[in-house]
């Protein structure tokens, strides 16, 4: 192992240690002895292919030591993931210091240059990129937001002993600062007693921004304008650039999820404002006691007038202003009625009289003044602006046409639900070209009705800039986004709201591009767009309709005809990704994905989601979420400036035959095997998983429904437990196989190669078998499945072991994810430390079902469960 790998091993191990010294502490040096014993089992079982020693030490455990027992492996798992979170800013830090690293925006910049792009070109690309990350809760976080403090502050400490000339008495100090936030963590219950409300979530994505990316963005700023300096004659990047921007869906996600109403959003809306005038409350303090300057250009002069500290005198009324607009923000969430009369409802003026202090330091020769805290806060104002994050709102389809059917109902015109396509898109033109209010005034609608309608009209309430995409799940036809239209008209929405359909199963992506040719084929439709559609593409729903392989060529194909469509009608297009953390939705390396994409499809705009855990990964650190921000905004330059070559014919050939073989193959299993879900609830955790109070939503869309109506993050976060990745790989083995049977092995490879979007693929599903551990997995099969239902379960296994032999063979390597060393090792380290949480989870789960009322035994379950996921790094 290389030097660098060593400060890792060096960090875990003295995580470990304050682990084991905390436990012993509290529970004695028996219990300690115990666990390590177990850990030794572990690690031998790995060596040795025999688990047997392992198993035994942990079905010997009593119930009152269960929960202890899993507790050390849950946090044993959380600090290495500390540690190697750290060792990702430490590596790129030593690699900085000695001139080695690759920025990827240096890098695409040279490449560029070399393809004889001019500078003006990269840096009009720059100012047209249109980048939106949304942040979601719905697989949400395992961690609980009180522990995610403490590993933050584990990761500050790390950093402060990171020094070669460190003091023995600082380090000391650090080491015993490291050991009292370990064992406060210890002392602190890691399952909440309660789900989070969405406002709960919603402040947890707000905390990722103040906590990291308000120090990232100017950070990534500072670098980007270093790196375009050499391509520019150093002319600095423009003052109002912001080529990424955040959204969020928590607090206005309704999809399926009755605890997100209308006073939920307008609550999360005016907390977005509280915390951003609170940001910028503290840095305009801070730069106010420093510009004692007395020196200023003429416009300043004449803004202020003769005062003696001008400076001071433009950020003491931006401050008083932002003061007022924080008590504003207060007072309506408490419910007071509050006047916007002298506050910020957008970040115009604030910019306006930031800048004005940056050109009058410029002018002044004080440049260096400019350049610093000031020009932070201008690259922030007009990053979050004041409202840190715009908040889509999203609801099902159907939801609208329940309301429209009430409402002609009321009327006396038909049951709208029941009308054709041609029916309902005649009567919803008429009434948006009709200048009458079709809502009835003296009416009593359900309860489920009204929500839909004063969601609308909460949004027509709001400001504008408050709110991003209206998002339509289960979008299965042009109606469905004119009515979306029409209700936004009716509830005197008086901005055209972005309207962005979704579409999630494999025939709703197939049917995409004729829906949205059929929209555009409408003047009304075309006019309210202005130019611009935005299409969301589901991941998550249309993998688990069909299966991944034959999900992720559909949604290559519904890119590709969209982004055709769009150009020939002139109108620009911005694709919503709504990926999750784990391959079976949609998840992997963001650049990597975004390089992958349909050639043109990007055109320096797309919006991606970032979801649960994925974000703390990404963004929770600023070091981390720099280098996060730096492979987002390089990879949608290289695909907009350099894209992908399309592929051959022969290859889509290929991929149409492999689509239809998989998708085939998974619904036989999946839908067709009369053993599948009586295997699944059996085998996996899948029932248990409801007692987690992981995100606000229920797991289910509806409570009576079987493996349909089960949510795509359950569905995934249960086979992950098992280790058996089912969702990301069935129907791979019969599709990849019957290619090489057809004599495509050749072809297989030189696609891997040559295609991106092929590349990207098995490299994803090799990085997920990789995760896999059939003797696990058949392990949980016989300590909870009966005999009958057992032949299912040797079937998955083989299969899983035909589409690993697969990828080998076709990457031409001995083990999976060889050309990945730095995952490769993060699994065989973890191995070790998760494999007792699966033993003991199989053991729990089986007591937990003789017995469901046992507190201690399903307190330990959900700390297992918590715990796989943080050692797998991926929840759903």
């Amino acid at each position: 192992m290389n030097d660098r790998q060593a400060s890792l091993r060096e960090n875990v191990r003295l995580l470990g240690d304050c682990l084991g010294e905390t436990m012993s502490n509290h529970l004695g040096e028996g219990f300690l002895e115990k666990v390590e014993n177990i850990r030794q089992l572990s690690k031998d079982g790995r060596l040795t292919g025999d688990s047997t020693a392992l198993i035994a030490a942990l079905e010997k455990l009593d119930d009152n030591e269960i929960v202890p027992v899993a507790r050390a492996f849950n946090q044993f798992l959380n600090l290495s993931n500390i540690a190697e979170q750290y060792h990702r800013v430490h590596r790129r830090r030593t690699n900085e210091s000695l001139g080695v690293y690759q920025n990827p925006i240096g890098d695409l910049l040279k490449r560029l240059a070399e393809k004889d792009f001019s500078g003006e070109q990269m840096l009009e690309s720059l100012r047209n990129q249109s980048i939106e990350l949304v942040l979601t809760a719905h697989p949400t976080e395992v961690v609980r937001r009180s522990l995610i403090r403490k590993y933050d502050n584990i990761s500050s400490e790390l950093e402060a002993l990171d020094k070669d000339n460190i003091l023995p008495l600082e380090e000391t100090k650090h080491i015993r600062r490291l050991k009292e936030i370990i064992t406060q963590a210890w002392h602190t219950d890691e399952i909440r007693e309660q789900r989070p409300t969405p406002v709960d979530e919603a402040k947890w994505g707000f905390a990722v921004i103040e906590q990291s990316l308000w120090q990232a963005v100017p950070r990534f700023f500072r670098q980007l304008d270093e790196q375009f300096s050499q391509y520019s004659n150093g002319e600095s990047l423009p003052l109002d650039l912001a080529p990424i921007r955040f959204a969020t869906w928590m607090g206005g996600d309704r999809d399926g999820n009755p605890n997100v109403t209308h006073t939920v959003t307008k609550e999360v809306a005016l907390l977005a404002r509280w915390m951003a005038a609170d940001l910028y409350i503290k840095d305009l303090s801070v730069l106010r006691s420093e510009f004692s300057m007395i020196q200023c250009n003429q416009a300043m002069r004449d803004r202020v007038g003769d005062s003696a500290q001008p400076y001071r005198e433009v950020l003491r009324q931006l401050e008083n202003k932002m003061i007022a607009t924080k008590n504003w923000a207060k007072a309506c969430l408490d419910g007071e009625a509050a006047s916007d009369e002298g506050i910020f409802l957008n970040s115009k003026e604030l910019i306006d009289d930031l800048v004005l202090c940056y050109q009058s330091l410029i002018d002044s020769g004080m440049k260096v003044i400019a350049n610093g805290s000031l020009l932070d806060l201008i690259r922030c104002a007009a990053t979050f602006g004041m409202t840190l994050a715009r908040l889509d709102v999203r609801q099902d389809a159907s939801r609208h046409i329940d309301a429209l059917s009430a409402i002609t109902r009321f009327y006396g015109l038909g049951d709208y639900a029941e009308w054709d396509e041609a029916s309902r898109q005649a009567f919803l033109l008429t009434e948006l070209n009709s200048k009458r209010p079709l809502l009835p005034m003296d009416w009593s609608p359900s309860e489920e009705v009204k929500e839909v309608l004063d969601t609308f009209a909460m949004i027509a309430q709001g400001e504008a800039n408050s709110f991003g995409s209206y998002v339509i799940s289960m979008a299965s036809a042009p109606s469905d986004v004119l009515a979306v239209a029409l209700m936004l008209k009716e509830s005197g929405v008086t901005f055209p709201m972005r309207i962005a359909p979704l579409f999630e199963t494999l025939a709703d992506l197939d049917n995409a591009e004729p829906i949205i040719e059929q929209l555009f084929s409408l003047p009304w439709y075309k006019a309210y767009i202005n130019g611009h559609q935005e299409v969301m593409i589901g991941y998550s729903d249309s993998a688990k309709d069909a299966g991944q392989i034959a999900a992720t060529w559909g949604q290559y194909r519904a890119q590709e005809a969209l982004t055709k469509l769009c150009k020939k009608h002139g109108v620009h297009l911005t694709l919503f990704h709504g990926r999750g953390g784990t391959v079976g939705r949609g998840g992997g390396p963001a650049h990597v994905a975004i390089l992958s994409q349909p050639p043109g499809s990007v055109n320096g705009a797309i919006r991606v989601t970032e979801q649960g855990e994925m974000i703390r990964f990404k963004f929770g650190i600023p070091d981390i979420a720099v280098r996060s921000l730096e492979l987002y905004c390089s990879a949608v330059m290289e695909a907009s400036l350099m894209p992908a070559q399309a592929p051959k014919d022969e290859w889509r050939a290929i991929m149409d035959e492999m689509a239809e073989v998989g998708m085939n193959q998974y619904r036989s299993i999946v839908r067709g095997h009369e053993d599948f879900v009586p295997y699944f609830r059996a085998t996996t955790p899948e029932q248990e998983l409801a007692k987690l109070p992981l995100g606000s939503r229920p797991a289910r869309r509806r409570s009576d429904g079987g493996v349909e109506s089960l949510r795509a993050i359950p569905w995934i976060f249960a086979w992950m437990q098992i280790r058996l990745m089912l969702p990301a790989w069935l129907g791979a083995e019969s599709a990849l196989q019957q290619a090489v049977e057809s004599g495509n092995l050749e072809k297989l490879q030189e696609m891997h190669k040559k295609w991106p979007f092929f590349g990207a693929y098995l490299d994803m599903l090799d990085m997920v078998l990789a995760k896999s551990e059939p003797e696990i997995a058949e392990y949980y099969e016989k300590r909870l499945v009966g005999e009958e239902l057992r032949g299912l379960g040797r079937l998955l296994r083989s299969k899983l072991t035909q589409v690993s032999t697969l990828v080998k063979t076709l990457k031409q390597q001995e083990r999976l994810i060889e050309d990945n060393k730095t995952i490769r090792q993060s699994i065989d380290v973890r191995n070790p430390y998760i494999d007792p949480l699966h033993y003991l989870q199989a053991e729990l789960l089986y007591r937990s079902r003789k017995d469901e009322n046992n507190p201690e035994v399903n307190k330990a379950l959900m700390i297992a469960m918590a715990g796989i996921a943080s050692g797998m790094q991926n929840t759903g």
